[in-house]
């Protein structure tokens, strides 16, 4: 469900500068400057892809997820591995508010966050420029016609494997057992290995979970969580 849009949130993400990459801002101060937004969005792609260790000002592994939520997620990860560098892709400016708060408060200078379309991902990262991705309970897109639109589709895969390293990984969550089927499917059609797939995290022998908000509220609603590890060789 779509938050309802707070107005004030574009403003305040201006004192998280050096923590988010806000493209709406981006674009209300080219528009205000009479600049081409469409030039300027370019520049500002162009000036990410490939330039990953420059933008963190150090080189270490780059792991991505897709889709932040409030970012309880994104922020334990980073907390508990510095030698990582993380970058968070959420698609509303609202929720991201959120994320960046919580990195401020943990003092963490490991995290980028970025309000993007994963559908362009390869408009922002270079061929084989990540190591891992995350994908924690994205939109199920229940009907069958929008099957295309699921992060774990033949074609999302496909994106994937162009942008992670050799050996690169995804893991993946969800509450929704369609979705985890179809992408159990979707990953073997596509020649992918899968590792550590479970139908119920909570009750495995998994160890070291980080759960999100919504796993912890569903979670204790007593929904099973399915989680695999995609493995692209």
């Amino acid at each position: 469900m779509r938050l309802r849009k707070k107005p004030w949130v574009s403003e305040a993400l201006l004192e998280y500068s050096d923590i988010v990459l806000v493209k709406d801002l981006l674009c209300a101060k080219t528009l205000e400057a009479g600049a081409n937004i469409e030039d300027e969005m370019k520049k500002m792609s162009d000036r990410m892809k490939g330039c990953w260790h420059e933008i963190f000002g150090r080189t270490a592994p780059l792991h991505v997820e897709l889709g932040t939520g409030k970012g309880k997620f994104i922020s334990e990860m980073a907390e508990r591995h510095p030698e990582i560098n993380f970058v968070g892709i959420e698609s509303q400016q609202d929720v991201l508010f959120y994320v960046a708060k919580k990195v401020r408060e943990k003092n963490l200078t490991n995290v980028r966050l970025l309000v993007f379309d994963v559908n362009h991902l390869l408009e922002i990262f270079n061929p084989q420029e990540i190591d891992r991705l995350y994908i924690n309970f994205c939109d199920p897109w229940p009907k069958v016609r929008h099957a295309k639109r699921r992060l774990t589709h033949a074609e999302f895969l496909e994106k994937y494997r162009i942008v992670l390293a050799a050996g690169g990984e995804i893991f993946f969550k969800t509450d929704n057992r369609i979705l985890f089927d179809f992408s159990l499917e979707q990953i073997t059609e596509s020649g992918l290995q899968m590792d550590k797939v479970t139908f119920d995290l909570h009750n495995s022998d998994f160890t070291g979970n980080i759960m999100t908000e919504y796993e912890t509220k569903f979670s204790g609603l007593g929904t099973k969580i399915n989680r695999c590890e995609i493995k692209f060789p």
